[in-house]
């Protein structure tokens, strides 16, 4: 350093001054992401035009981007809630969201970037509490959790709307309930299937006599108007016109009129 000029070493401190403070005013933003600009001499975070889009921008070295990913993004949540009746339940969940990309000025003045910690997951915990405490355990696990999902995620979308966050999906992976609690929902649950079960054999059974019953009592039926219908007339009528139609056959035969008991033709024929 002795051996330099007196002036080098003003111009190099200078030089590298001036790299310092021009190297914030090129800013590259990546795919998925956006740009909040904060300016320091002029009214802090712009939040009335849009925010910088992907691409390399050059912004006034004094002034700062802040970089958001924009992108769907997803967060799981293990959560302890009550049921409806006091008892602990595991609640596994996960929430699609992304911050409203023309409103993310106003997500950072008025949130900053960790609006997730601040906003989005205490809002779901407590959507997620008030739900669950509507149900027991028995609904729980067996028939509610499409239920559960849906209220976690319309009470939770109700209020993130207004935080310039959107949220796409709530869904619940898991519900785990304590041992105990498990082992006697299930037993319960087999003995009302082998209850079901047993009624439905007992519900077969009884149709099926039934309907041997009508169809018994349809032949009986059938049998009485026939034996009262069959009079000795209608017999000798029926007898007489068979006895035409085969004497119209071509097959020789010999008809002997009024030989039988009962006043009916008789017919001999070749065979």
């Amino acid at each position: 350093m002795d051996r330099l000029p007196k002036i080098a070493v003003p111009v190099i401190f200078g030089i590298i001054v001036i790299f310092l403070l021009f190297s914030n005013a090129f800013v590259n933003i990546g795919a998925g992401e956006a740009g909040v600009l904060w300016k320091r001499f002029s009214g802090g975070v712009v939040t009335d035009e849009p925010p910088l889009g992907e691409g390399f921008h050059i912004v006034a070295p004094w002034n700062k981007v802040y970089v958001y990913e924009v992108r769907r993004q997803e967060i799981f949540e293990k959560m302890k809630v009550l049921s409806s009746n006091g008892l602990d339940i595991q609640l596994d969940a996960s929430a699609w969201y992304m911050p409203k990309a023309e409103e993310l000025g106003k997500l950072h003045q008025k949130i900053g970037d960790s609006y997730l910690d601040r906003i989005l997951l205490p809002t779901i915990r407590s959507a997620a509490r008030s739900v669950v405490g509507r149900y027991t355990p028995e609904q729980l696990y067996s028939s509610k959790r499409d239920a559960i999902q849906r209220e976690i995620f319309e009470e939770t979308k109700k209020i993130v709307d207004n935080q310039y966050i959107i949220l796409d999906e709530i869904l619940v992976r898991d519900v785990t309930l304590p041992p105990t609690i498990k082992e006697a929902i299930e037993r319960k649950l087999k003995q009302e299937q082998e209850s079901l079960e047993y009624e439905f054999r007992l519900e077969k059974a009884e149709k099926e006599a039934q309907r041997q019953r009508i169809e018994a009592q349809g032949k009986a039926d059938a049998n009485r108007i026939l034996s009262a219908s069959l009079t000795d007339k209608i017999l000798q009528d029926k007898g007489i016109e068979a006895t035409l139609q085969l004497s119209q056959s071509p097959n020789a035969k010999v008809v002997v009129v009024g030989s039988s008991g009962d006043g009916l033709p008789l017919i001999l024929g070749n065979n």
